[in-house]
């Protein structure tokens, strides 16, 4: 299977941290988010190849790759205008080829069972081209809340005041070729997963739950908060 990690943004929310180090670059105890992926992903011997998109301080994201472990097994494209979570897929269809793909936000820090999690996409119900990673949030309301019946997403609150419940998307997915194809119907420069791509698949979204760990280091609170909980969970990264 290949991979799509998202790390392109500016992390405005991190300044200063992200005046000079790229958000997917932003280290949790001294190891790199996208290290940590990298990690994750290639070392779990289910993913072949990543793709990793840069725009911001994109240099910085180059040189961290070309020193890494797993640089034989990363291709790095470089955007010059932000094309969206969706709009990077569609771009680099060519690169995805024909099976699933798994993307994921590289500026999130998630763990899962690999495995576990592409085994619930390989039996999701054969009407659900995409399998939605989800966690339970602390902060419903800065979230794209949930709801689903018998494992299928059945509604979508993007960070809405008052969501109906903590249940989250966690930003993590493994998508059939065939909802790229079919962005082509956008005609746009700009597509968003969240906001263009998943209510079109309300119904036919499959869900897996991780029950394990999973923060979006969107400020520099949470950033914080994200160390002091794998210290006291013990995770290992």
């Amino acid at each position: 299977m290949m991979a799509v990690l998202l790390a392109a943004g500016f992390g405005t929310r991190l300044r200063p941290i992200t005046d000079t180090i790229p958000k997917c670059l932003v280290p949790i105890l001294g190891k790199p988010l996208l290290e940590i992926w990298l990690d994750r992903l290639l070392g779990s011997g289910l993913i072949d190849r990543i793709l990793v998109n840069t725009h911001y301080l994109s240099d910085r994201v180059v040189e961290h790759v070309t020193h890494s472990k797993w640089r034989d097994r990363v291709d790095l494209v470089y955007e010059p205008q932000l094309l969206g979570t969706a709009g990077t897929l569609w771009q680099n269809r060519s690169w995805v080829g024909s099976g699933p793909t798994l993307v994921a936000h590289a500026d999130n820090l998630t763990y899962f069972d690999v495995s576990g999690f592409i085994a619930a996409h390989q039996q999701r119900p054969l009407a659900c081209p995409l399998t939605m990673m989800t966690f339970d949030t602390d902060a419903p309301e800065s979230c794209g809340i949930v709801e689903e019946s018998n494992g299928i997403v059945v509604a979508f609150h993007e960070k809405v005041a008052n969501p109906p419940g903590i249940r989250a998307n966690a930003a993590v997915y493994i998508l059939e070729r065939d909802i790229i194809d079919e962005m082509v119907a956008q005609d746009q420069a700009f597509i968003d997963i969240s906001t263009e791509i998943l209510p079109k698949y309300i119904g036919r979204i499959y869900s897996y739950h991780n029950a394990i760990y999973h923060r979006d280091i969107g400020n520099v609170a949470s950033l914080k908060m994200a160390e002091l909980e794998i210290q006291s969970l013990r995770l290992q990264y």
